[in-house]
């Protein structure tokens, strides 16, 4: 195995986990509401008084990141080794996944975890353990 040298980014990575771990545990504490993805958009869909606003503010803010970071950054180019097919398909899948996991990675991963839930303890390790299998078997078994 290599490390993909040029593509390797510990420092940016850590200052994003720094800044999502903040801002869930703002979010909680503020809100006393779990930051996960899949939960804020699925209340738009099951819309209650009082609660869309501030989700609709979120997914806009989501929206609206990559073009801020544009303006203030020097733009860098995606690289995604899949056809269009492929990538709404994944989405799809995890889409439907968090459906039946009660949840997302940020949701489980970030928030549940913090907050010692056991059922977010087997659905992140599900979640890893998906993606590292999944990861192995298109890049070593069907290369």
């Amino acid at each position: 195995m290599q490390i993909d040298w040029t593509h390797f980014t510990p420092w940016l990575s850590l200052g994003g986990g720094i800044v999502l771990g903040i801002a869930s545990a703002m979010f909680i504490l503020l809100n006393g509401r779990i930051l996960g993805i899949s939960g804020i958009v699925g209340g738009l869909f099951r819309p209650r008084s009082g609660d869309v606003a501030w989700r609709i503010a979120f997914v806009l803010g989501l929206l609206a990141a990559p073009w801020v970071y544009v303006a203030v950054a020097a733009p860098v180019a995606p690289r995604i080794d899949a056809g269009w097919a492929m990538v709404i398909l994944a989405g799809l899948m995890v889409g439907i996944g968090t459906r039946y996991g009660a949840g997302c990675t940020s949701g489980h991963g970030v928030c549940g975890l913090s907050r010692m839930s056991p059922r977010s303890l087997v659905a992140t390790l599900s979640f890893m353990g998906a993606g590292f299998a999944t990861v192995f078997a298109i890049r070593h078994l069907f290369a």
